[in-house]
């Protein structure tokens, strides 16, 4: 027997600051914050969520910044309150444009679209601006009066919409990005920020030419231009996107993954090896470090060398486990297309 129903909304936004902001503005029904980057690492498809909310958990579970069994109760409470959605007169999802917030839209109205709604009404904010705020990156630059001006804005979700938020889901966690780049000559219409926002997942996958994803030659060519300290890196890196979507975390991720390694790409000027927080504090050890390009880096660069083949890589983009051992998918940029690495 299925619970009463309660006479309030249920929220779903991208993480705690907005779900902050949003209590802030007044909105004190449930606020569920969706805490999951799933533009990095694993996300494969044919799992219930309880399956991958452990598979989510484990990768993000990375010491010392996160505890397994903490991140995936936290995970099984979020799906809880949405497999329980009918308990709500409404269920609102407030998102932005970016690529994070794409991918979160994504898997919400996968798990929406064969849902039995009864009573319940499903509805959606998603903004890519708002005024007086330029740049606009995302719910997280507006204060709580601002962001009180959006309640009640929200759009039925419509069939068209859930269906195809379904279909979307599918081809990113599928195994080769091929059903990926298919679903992306849909009419994606009735979600207009989607393709562009799966245009940069692609972006991600290594380059054809050098083997760089997006971010790692947009690094080396900040690095070149001369912005060689961490904060300021990642300041100028931010300021490269359109819809920046990538945290500091992350951002210390690549950098980690350029300098710490075999065949660097990326070096400090001090000859030490890069360290970034968590392993340090945030304080002038990490600060004042200065990175510079390895020869081999330059050389990446200018694409007379590829990363790949003397680092191969084993990460995962959606659905897809790029590994030595399986197709080496890359992204060409002339065609804007993904090819299979050597066809």
């Amino acid at each position: 027997m299925s619970a009463p129903m309660e006479k309030t909304t249920l929220s779903i936004t991208n993480g705690d600051s907005a779900a902050a902001i949003m209590r802030a503005a007044g909105i004190h029904e449930p606020v569920l914050p969706w805490r999951d980057i799933l533009h990095d690492g694993p996300v494969p498809g044919e799992l219930t969520p309880d399956e991958l909310a452990a598979v989510r958990a484990r990768f993000l579970a990375q010491p010392p910044v996160g505890n397994y069994e903490v991140i995936l109760q936290g995970f099984r409470e979020r799906d809880d309150r949405v497999r329980d959605f009918r308990r709500f007169r409404r269920v609102t999802i407030w998102l932005e444009h970016d690529l994070y917030d794409q991918l979160q839209l994504l898997q919400l109205l996968d798990r929406f679209a064969e849902a039995d709604w009864g009573e319940t009404e499903l509805g959606l904010i998603c903004i890519d601006r708002f005024p007086g705020i330029e740049p606009f990156y995302g719910l997280g630059q507006l204060n709580a009066e601002q962001m009180a001006t959006l309640a009640g804005s929200e759009q039925p979700v419509t069939e068209e919409q859930l269906t195809l938020g379904q279909q979307g889901w599918r081809a990113f966690t599928s195994e080769t990005p091929l059903p990926l780049q298919t679903f992306m000559h849909s009419d994606l219409s009735v979600l207009p920020f989607l393709k562009a926002a799966l245009e940069r997942h692609l972006e991600e996958f290594p380059d054809s030419r050098n083997g760089l994803s997006r971010h790692e030659r947009q690094i080396l060519e900040l690095v070149d231009f001369g912005i060689v300290r961490p904060g300021r890196l990642f300041a100028a890196h931010q300021q490269l996107e359109a819809a920046p979507y990538l945290g500091d975390w992350g951002f210390w991720n690549l950098i980690e993954g350029l300098t710490n390694v075999e065949n660097a790409l990326l070096r400090t000027s001090s000859g030490s090896p890069f360290v970034r927080p968590p392993d340090v504090p945030a304080d002038d050890t990490f600060r004042e470090q200065q990175l510079e390009l390895t020869p081999f880096g330059r050389s990446v660069l200018n694409s007379e060398a590829n990363w790949i083949e003397l680092n191969p890589p084993d990460r995962w983009k959606g659905g897809v486990h790029l590994h030595p051992d399986k197709s080496i998918w890359c992204w060409d940029s002339d065609r804007r297309s993904i090819v299979e690495k050597g066809s």
